[in-house]
């Protein structure tokens, strides 16, 4: 299983986010800090405010800021929020399966499974967790972008 690009940046969004210590950051600084598109970026931040785990403020002064505390904030909620297809295999979609074996198999219900172990293991852990080793994150992040 693979996640898809663009929870892999909520996440990264997130994270930079908890690392700003109730401050807001702007687009544009994440995008750089992280070295991916601003254009891209964009999208997943309009994905996460409206999942509820950001809010943004345009103009001056505004940013993007995490809508609670990372210690509330859980990672499989967040993949499951983002991620637009956790069908692993064709025939958990919700059109009919144009799998000959479908009807007799029972991959479905062990991938069904798994993937809900998955997500529950992630659900485990929150953001807080992730950036418990924050200030060596904000050095890479630092470093990265040009500042340190």
């Amino acid at each position: 299983m693979r996640l898809t690009t663009q929870t892999d940046y909520a996440l990264r969004v997130l994270i930079y986010l908890a690392l700003q210590d109730d401050r807001s950051a702007r687009t544009a600084d994440i995008a750089r800090h992280h070295a991916v598109s601003l254009h891209h970026l964009r999208k997943v931040v309009q994905a996460l405010a409206h999942a509820g785990f950001v809010q943004t403020e345009r103009g001056r002064g505004g940013g993007i800021h995490l809508v609670g505390p990372p210690e509330d904030i859980r990672l499989g909620r967040v993949v499951q929020a983002i991620e637009p297809d956790m069908q692993l295999v064709e025939c958990m979609g919700p059109e009919p399966s144009a799998c000959v074996i479908a009807p007799a198999c029972r991959l479905k219900a062990a991938l069904a499974d798994a993937r809900a172990a998955f997500l529950d293991e992630l659900d485990h852990h929150s953001l807080a967790d992730v950036v418990g080793n924050g200030q060596g994150l904000r050095r890479l992040l630092a470093a990265h972008s040009g500042e340190g």
